[in-house]
């Protein structure tokens, strides 16, 4: 767990400057009368993933974070069991966008990984399944104006930009 710890921290550390690098290529400031610059929030994200991963790194040389003390294995057979569960689900959801949209496998993915994995009560998961796919289509496609594959249920979402647009 240990060693795990500190890979991690450390490949997510080069990620972040390789994502910051790129998306520097673009302007990551505000742009008067335009919003954000193309590359300003993976920039600044990127620059907040670093700040953690150095935060974990210092945690790990202290010994101050229960990860940096373990000697645990970072990974037992259960743990591998539903990492695969996960990673299927999430390869399916990834999979199903260009069929059913964004606004379609986002909800089934969390009802799938909340319901099945997590044992959550159905409430919470539909109250999840739906709230989510509205906040995402709210900020991305109105308040952005960046349109996300909506696959076959692109002509439900014609009212809405008619209203919104």
């Amino acid at each position: 767990m240990r060693t795990a710890d500190l890979v991690m921290a450390i490949a997510m550390a080069f990620l972040s400057i390789a994502l910051m690098w790129k998306s520097a290529e673009l302007p990551i400031g505000w742009i008067p009368e335009e919003g954000p610059g193309g590359g300003a929030f993976p920039f600044w994200l990127s620059t907040g993933m670093l700040v953690c991963s150095i935060w974990i790194i210092l945690r790990w040389i202290r010994r101050t974070s229960p990860p940096s003390r373990s000697s645990e294995p970072y990974m037992d057979k259960g743990s591998l069991v539903l990492f695969l569960i996960g990673a299927g689900a999430l390869t399916a959801m990834v999979g199903s966008i260009h069929i059913i949209g964004v606004y379609g496998a986002i909800p089934l993915f969390l009802i799938f990984y909340m319901r099945v994995i997590g044992n959550h009560s159905w409430l919470m998961t539909t109250c999840l399944a739906v709230i989510t796919p509205v906040v995402t289509f709210f900020f991305f496609e109105i308040a952005l104006k960046i349109t996300l594959p909506k696959g076959l249920t692109e002509p439900l979402f014609y009212p809405l930009y008619d209203m919104f647009l």
